[in-house]
């Protein structure tokens, strides 16, 4: 089953550490979950500014928590779709662990709706109804954007 997911996060070069993940499965479910564990005193100004104002005050759900509920909203055998997914991609599989400590039946990578978009010519994606930074609007968007891109061409990874 395809994923389209995002994440939100802080990260300084060195780590990143996710705040929050939204995720969309092709049925149209979602899910969104903020992280506890998220130290937000080492957030940039900009991420406090564009992204902490839009999270709950007091997140509940841990790390191995949150690990949990993806792997049972997710199911066996995904495939994850991210828009500039690198970054959003490590966020998700570190809730796991290391790469190699990925549920049984998922890739070890992600496929990149940006990087579609550029194969075919990158035409111009639909707006995004928000400008707010938040993990959920954001993989509902990514969905929305690759459905789009599945319309302009035949050749989309099933």
């Amino acid at each position: 089953m395809r994923i389209w997911f995002d994440t939100e996060f802080i990260e300084d070069g060195k780590t990143i550490d996710l705040l929050s993940i939204g995720l969309v499965r092709e049925d149209g479910a979602s899910l969104y979950i903020e992280n506890a564990d998220c130290d937000r005193s080492k957030a940039s100004d900009w991420v406090k500014e564009n992204v902490i104002v839009h999270l709950h005050p007091r997140p509940v759900f841990g790390r191995d928590d949150i690990a949990r509920q993806i792997v049972e909203f997710v199911g066996d055998k995904p495939q994850f779709w991210a828009y500039y997914a690198d970054y959003d991609w490590v966020a998700l599989c570190q809730l796991f662990g290391t790469m190699m400590d990925l549920p049984k039946g998922w890739p070890m990578y992600c496929r990149d709706v940006k990087q579609l978009c550029d194969e075919i010519g990158n035409p111009e994606l639909p707006k995004q109804s928000s400008t707010e930074h938040h993990a959920l609007a954001d993989a509902m968007w990514t969905k929305q954007a690759w459905e789009f891109l599945a319309h302009q061409t035949v050749r989309v990874d099933h």
